[in-house]
């Protein structure tokens, strides 16, 4: 049986669709979308699909705006 501090942390590595909607204002659909089609990173558990903390830094990361100069 998993030490309790190991599935803290992977609950933690872990998100669901809700959650990830939740940070980054993109619809459940989408990411179940993109992680069904390839383009997300994901770990599927009976009906419940997770979204590494780390793909949506790196979705964040690629949509990023530059600021623009001051004039």
């Amino acid at each position: 049986m998993p030490k309790r501090a190991e599935v803290e942390q992977v609950k933690s590595e872990y998100v669901t669709v809700k959650t990830a909607q939740a940070l980054t204002d993109r619809s459940a659909w989408t990411w179940r979308r993109d992680a069904y089609a390839g383009r997300v990173a994901s770990v599927k558990i009976g009906r419940m699909l997770l979204i590494p903390r780390s793909e949506i830094d790196r979705i964040m990361r690629e949509n990023l705006r530059p600021a623009l100069a001051a004039k």
